[in-house]
């Protein structure tokens, strides 16, 4: 009983520094949303933001005038949940640099919410605990790419292919020095595709990259989401670049190639299913699972 009342006044905190001034917005990343009771009386529900796993709920909330996004509905930590809504958060237009963000989660489909993030968009801090660089990104970039992508990778680490582990690199922009700093290893799957028919912001796309990513090499795709290639070898290897231990070619050849262009790198660990994005030589995302499905 005790652990109830603690966890009523934890949301009521939250919802208390919301209704601040200095706060732009509320990032609940749940399947459960808030009653009534909890919102009313507070001036939070235009800076609310949902962030659900089912279309269903996202429609629900929208139809009683709710803002939601939606989320990829995997086994991942609390922080590392959020980190994704961010994300889809920014894709969708609701965050600007400078907005600072509360974010509440819990522990998968319990209503339970017990872990309150802070986020400041657009903060070159590197202790930052949520590096979330999207944003960033020049102007020919588009978000709704990158985003889709990254949740591509997050299917691609959890499923794997054919109940095996899977892991791949998917280069996005500067795909003219990308292409030079590169080579086919197999005939190319998207070759004679129109460009209509091979956008990954279309679901049979994206399910076309999943498949391919059991193929040795990587995937170009430029900055609108248009893959010109897959299966190609990338033959980049910067001595600048500085990866954690335990990473190996495949983090290297990604990190490299952002270090010698001005391409985003997403990779997918084989080994542990992560989910990766590169920029100048760096990790700016990491998305770590706690249960893999293969």
């Amino acid at each position: 009983m005790a652990e109830v009342k603690i966890d009523r006044e934890f949301l009521r905190a939250a919802l208390a520094l919301t209704a601040r001034g200095e706060v732009d917005r509320l990032l609940l990343v749940s399947d459960h949303p808030l009653s009534p009771n909890e919102i009313r009386g507070r001036p939070i529900k235009k800076k609310l933001v949902y962030a659900v796993t089912s279309e269903g709920i996202a429609s629900q909330l929208k139809s009683k005038k709710y803002t939601a996004v939606l989320i990829p509905p995997y086994e991942y930590t609390r922080v590392e949940k959020i980190k994704v809504a961010v994300v889809a958060a920014q894709s969708a237009g609701l965050l600007k640099d400078g907005d600072v963000v509360l974010a509440l989660s819990g522990p998968g489909q319990d209503p339970v919410v017990d872990t309150l993030v802070k986020v400041d968009i657009g903060s070159e801090d590197p202790e930052e605990k949520i590096r979330v660089d999207t944003l960033g990104l020049p102007a020919e970039f588009s978000s709704q790419v990158i985003e889709a992508l990254i949740h591509t990778g997050m299917e691609i680490g959890a499923e794997g292919y054919e109940g095996h582990p899977v892991g791949t690199i998917m280069v996005v922009g500067d795909s003219t020095a990308v292409m030079e700093k590169s080579r086919q290893l197999i005939l190319n799957p998207f070759q004679g595709i129109s460009e209509a028919e091979r956008n990954v912001l279309d679901p049979p796309t994206r399910d076309a990259v999943k498949t391919f990513a059991a193929l040795d090499g990587a995937f170009i795709i430029r900055e609108d989401g248009v893959v010109l290639a897959a299966g190609r070898y990338l033959l980049t290897m910067s001595r600048e670049v500085k990866l954690p231990m335990g990473l190996g070619a495949r983090h290297s050849a990604a990190a490299s190639m952002t270090d010698e262009s001005s391409a985003i790198a997403i990779t997918v660990s084989q080994t542990t299913g992560t989910v990766r994005v590169f920029k100048k030589g760096e990790i700016v995302l990491e998305l770590r699972q706690k249960v893999r499905r293969v």
